[in-house]
């Protein structure tokens, strides 16, 4: 069972019989090996190099092989590399004790050439997989980085062109070009705004979201969206407003709160119809909760709507009052970010009588 590659497995254990006898076994098979003979020296071993695996015993001198796992665990470097007990103890609780410290398997003695060596084998091979896939990550992570970076770039001075278009338009009266510029910094904005929730929601599933709890008050942050969508708003006629007092403070993160609002109120405005009204409230209901709805009277959705909703898996798409197009993906990525911001987000609707989206935020920060 020689390996193409040698690595190195260190064996912390202070019978000299019990290392003479592991290190042939693992030379056998094509590893290298290092010896410590207490856990003080295996931590010491560790700034030197690195292992790909640790055998440690644990029944040792000066500080046991519980102490050293865990002083293992609590070093940045090494704290991912596995752990396999070696022992003669065959109690369950000692065996839980060392899984719940970090070990990813035990050894039994007597030692057993095959099985040691199959688990060895299995827990390097778990490691090499999960290495590639952290390198894939990261690549992933870069990839994304470079579109982010230039569809944005692409993004902006197409935006500002369909200004300064219909900005012309207008000063030519053109009815046909206002028309057709209007139409094209739709598509522009919608296209724009897909890109940066997918982008957003790519970080999601990566893990790469950070999040940020700091004290807000609701009002101002209610407030500042609503503006973002004045000109939206007045466009389709449509009354945009808030009901929220100034004394309900909450404990979250700004940009993922702002993201969830965003996609909130330009789903309703999607969705309501012309002269149509939209209302953002917010509402403390327990000592460590808040709900913030954004309630419109537009469209509604239909039962089966409603439970595919928030599903990556069997996306809702349905055209908007003005026939604005939609990929379903806001919603899902309203679910992914309120989980992350320690709540939850759900929908009361009904064909032709509106819809209610609700998320909550804590505004206990204790209870975080």
């Amino acid at each position: 069972m020689l390996q193409d590659a040698q690595e190195t497995i260190l064996i912390v254990d202070d019978n000299l019989v019990n290392l003479r006898v592991m290190i042939q076994h693992l030379a056998e098979a094509g590893y290298e090996t290092r010896i410590a003979q207490d856990g003080h020296e295996a931590i010491e071993q560790l700034k030197i190099a690195l292992p790909d695996i640790i055998l440690l015993d644990i029944m040792m001198p000066g500080i046991d092989g519980f102490e050293t796992c865990a002083k293992i665990k609590e070093i940045p470097s090494a704290k991912n590399i596995p752990v396999i007990f070696m022992t003669a103890l065959s109690e369950t609780e000692h065996k839980v004790k060392g899984l719940k410290l970090g070990a990813v398997d035990y050894i039994t003695k007597p030692f057993q050439q095959e099985e040691v060596l199959t688990r060895i084998n299995t827990h390097l091979t778990i490691r090499r997989q999960q290495e590639a896939l952290h390198h894939l990550n990261a690549a992933k992570d870069r990839f994304f980085s470079i579109i982010a970076h230039d569809l944005r770039g692409v993004f902006n001075p197409m935006m500002i062109s369909t200004d300064m278009m219909i900005k012309i338009a207008n000063q030519e009266e053109s009815p046909k070009m206002i028309k057709f510029a209007t139409a094209l910094k739709k598509s522009t904005h919608n296209a724009y705004e897909l890109l940066e929730n997918l982008l957003t929601w790519s970080r999601c599933q990566r893990g790469n979201i950070t999040v940020s709890i700091e004290k807000m008050e609701i009002q101002k942050v209610i407030e500042s969206n609503i503006n973002l969508f004045a000109e939206k708003a007045s466009q389709k006629d449509i009354d945009l407003s808030h009901s929220v007092t100034h004394d309900i403070f909450v404990y979250a993160d700004r940009n993922i709160t702002d993201t969830i609002l965003r996609n909130l109120i330009a789903n309703a405005l999607k969705f309501t119809n012309l002269g149509g009204h939209i209302l953002v409230n917010a509402e403390k209901t327990q000592e460590h909760v808040a709900h913030i709805s954004v309630q419109d009277d537009g469209t509604g959705i239909d039962p089966e709507g409603l439970e595919s909703l928030f599903k990556i898996d069997s996306k809702y798409k349905k055209k908007g009052t003005a026939n604005e197009q939609g990929t379903g993906l806001g919603l899902i990525l309203c679910k992914e970010l309120a989980l992350k911001n320690h709540g939850d987000i759900w929908v009361s609707s009904e064909p032709d009588q509106g819809s209610t989206f609700t998320f909550s935020l804590g505004v206990d920060p204790n209870r975080i």
